[in-house]
């Protein structure tokens, strides 16, 4: 027991990095590659390397209404995020990107409380405006009085991939956890062909190493493999426990945008880091009403008044 929890926190983290480096490779890629290629592009990729697999492994198919959930989560891990980070990246440093998605794991704890028929309390909400706030603010101060487009995109990349993450995490108990991020690439790769092959162009063939080991990265990596770590590792060691290592994903982002990217970091910044993430785990920690427990309160309160 104790051995399945050390390597489910070692995955976790594994996990963590490898989502971490994902805004650094994008940044570095999308000016030679573009929007399409990157932001579709790596589906493609990694939808081959999951057929192989799935061959070998000999995966059965999932039935109608696994397919409905997992076009959800194929829509959002693997169309809409990967499309408007990859626009984002085009204008923001990846610091700035790296605040927002901080709120991501909010986002997911409350779209699993309502697909779960629980109803958020009071803390998880302050916890939400605060965050959000102190977002807004940041990118505000950031965009001199205004919000950018990238700003924008970033916030809808996180209420989309929220709700991805939640019908993957429910469908993940019946489905495999891994095999559902798998199986939401196959579906959502054959949409992505015809645009990704119009976007090819002779002029990438000039791309330098670095945009070619980032988009390799984003494909096999970003899209796949992390997921397989992460889900894995939170399969092992148990979701809460192992969910908690996502609180490092804006500190490991923002240290990877020095690293590989050298961006300045404002102490701005880190504040505004470290504010978040005690919004978002107070937040994800906040306790939940179930609505049968809502609806039976109502009953036991209704009796109550007509036995007076």
């Amino acid at each position: 027991m104790e051995n399945n929890i050390k390597r489910g926190m070692l995955f976790g983290f594994i996990g963590i990095i490898c989502f971490s480096l994902t805004l650094p490779a994008t940044s570095i890629a999308v000016p030679y590659f573009g929007e399409t290629i990157i932001g579709l592009g790596r589906t493609v990729i990694a939808a081959i390397i999951v057929s192989i697999i799935f061959i070998i492994k000999k995966e059965s198919f999932p039935n109608q209404k696994q397919l409905k959930s997992l076009g959800i989560v194929a829509v959002g891990a693997v169309l809409a995020f990967p499309l408007l980070t990859t626009f984002a990246m085009k204008s923001l440093p990846v610091s700035h990107g790296a605040i927002e998605l901080a709120l991501l794991p909010l986002a997911t704890a409350g779209f699993a409380m309502w697909r779960g028929g629980e109803r958020p309390s009071k803390r998880y909400w302050i916890a939400s405006i605060i965050g959000s706030i102190a977002v807004l603010l940041y990118a505000v101060y950031l965009g001199l009085g205004q919000l950018q487009n990238g700003d924008v995109a970033l916030i809808v990349a996180v209420l989309i991939l929220g709700l991805s993450y939640a019908e993957g995490g429910k469908l993940s108990k019946e489905l495999g956890s891994w095999q559902v991020i798998a199986w939401a690439i196959l579906i959502g790769a054959p949409f992505f062909i015809i645009p990704v092959g119009l976007s090819i162009s002779v002029d990438m063939l000039q791309a330098p190493i670095e945009a070619w080991i980032s988009l390799f990265y984003l494909a096999v990596v970003s899209q796949f493999l992390a997921y397989v770590a992460w889900y894995g590792g939170m399969s092992l060691g148990g979701i809460a426990r192992v969910g908690q290592i996502q609180y490092l994903q804006p500190f490991l982002m923002i240290g990877f945008s020095v690293l590989f990217l050298g961006e300045s970091i404002t102490w701005l910044t880190i504040v505004l880091a470290i504010v978040v993430v005690i919004c978002v785990i107070i937040g994800k920690n906040a306790p939940v009403i179930k609505k049968e427990s809502l609806y039976k309160n109502s009953v036991l309160h209704d009796k109550s008044k007509n036995l007076m």
